[in-house]
């Protein structure tokens, strides 16, 4: 345009009831909160090493697995709720946390909507159902509030998902993370050992080149790659049972052939998976003899093979052999 010689384009997105601000945890069982920092043009800085916090493991619990995904909408969330599932049903105990702090989806997959309470010791008591217990911001804020946060504000809240709330004794924790490589990805991985990662695609090659870099990312910070799962590989139509591969099929297998890495299988596009998630009905609490159940079982004995909870009641193998002694 003649004689304009810089053009400033300011966004700010504003919810529709006002800023989230970070919960602190007070002993009335609701969240405090105080206010968000004033909008500034600076950039976020990086999360930092803070001393003390640097891979501090989780009191009580054995192993945490993160699922990851590079991409969103690839059914990372479906496949963390379902495997957590499954692996309480091999008589494991099991925590689950969402860390997508944009974007949380246990409240809805799991049928949670009430608030944690605050125990004596000033931490969050997980909610609990189907034997699993767990936590989300979701669980702190209204359905249809934003959370426009830096990631500052991202990572000391994930710190407070691991250090103040009281998990108990537990075999798992499965971190549903959120897609992509960004601050809350940094955060988890320098703050906690993780026993290993779980990487969540679809098929298709747009899907697997994003897992690409979320399966290398977990490789650059030292962190054991479980495997790879296939989610949405094929839709068998009720009618005529024909297979379509929708979004193509083979794709997680051939990728982790080509990095090395064990491929962990594959779940099917189907309705009543979709419909579990929508309706806090998971499909493995409530049809585990179905097949879509199955194939989420079948990943779990995957996983306790390659960790150190597989043996009975989360004691390893050398803990059952020592219990029949």
């Amino acid at each position: 345009m003649e004689g304009v010689k810089e053009v400033t384009i300011e966004t700010v997105v504003r919810p529709s009831k006002g800023p989230v601000a970070l919960p602190s945890f007070s002993s009335e069982g609701a969240a405090k909160t105080s206010a968000p920092p004033p909008h500034s043009h600076a950039p976020a800085p990086a999360p930092a090493r803070r001393p003390g916090m640097e891979k501090e493991p989780i009191p009580g619990i054995r192993n945490i697995l993160a699922v990851a995904s590079g991409k969103g909408g690839v059914g990372k969330s479906t496949v963390a709720v379902n495997l957590a599932l499954a692996l309480a049903q091999k008589g494991k105990r099991v925590g689950l946390c969402d860390t997508d702090i944009y974007g949380p989806s246990l409240p809805l997959m799991l049928g949670l909507h009430t608030r944690p309470e605050v125990g004596p010791d000033r931490k969050l008591i997980p909610l609990e159902r189907y034997d699993l217990k767990v936590m989300s911001i979701g669980f702190l804020i209204d359905d249809d509030t934003s959370v426009i946060w830096r990631g500052p504000m991202v990572t000391q809240m994930i710190r407070q998902f691991f250090r103040e709330v009281n998990w108990g004794e537990l075999d798992y924790l499965i971190l549903d993370l959120p897609p992509g490589t960004g601050d809350a990805q940094l955060t988890i991985v320098q703050t906690i050992p993780l026993a290993g990662a779980i990487i969540v695609t679809t098929p298709n090659d747009i899907a697997l080149l994003d897992a690409r870099r979320g399966l290398m990312m977990f490789r650059e910070v030292s962190v054991p790659v479980i495997g790879i799962v296939d989610n949405m590989a094929a839709f068998e139509c009720p009618h005529c049972h024909k297979s379509t591969p929708i979004f193509d099929r083979g794709g997680g297998e051939r990728t982790a052939h080509e990095l090395g890495v064990p491929y962990l299988g594959e779940i099917p596009l189907d309705p009543k998976i979709r419909i579990g998630g929508d309706t806090g009905l998971p499909v493995v609490a409530t049809d585990p003899k179905s097949t879509q159940a199955k194939s989420f079982v079948s990943i779990a004995e995957a996983v306790l093979k390659k960790t150190d909870a597989g043996g009975e009641k989360g004691k390893g193998f050398l803990g059952s052999l020592l219990s029949r002694l």
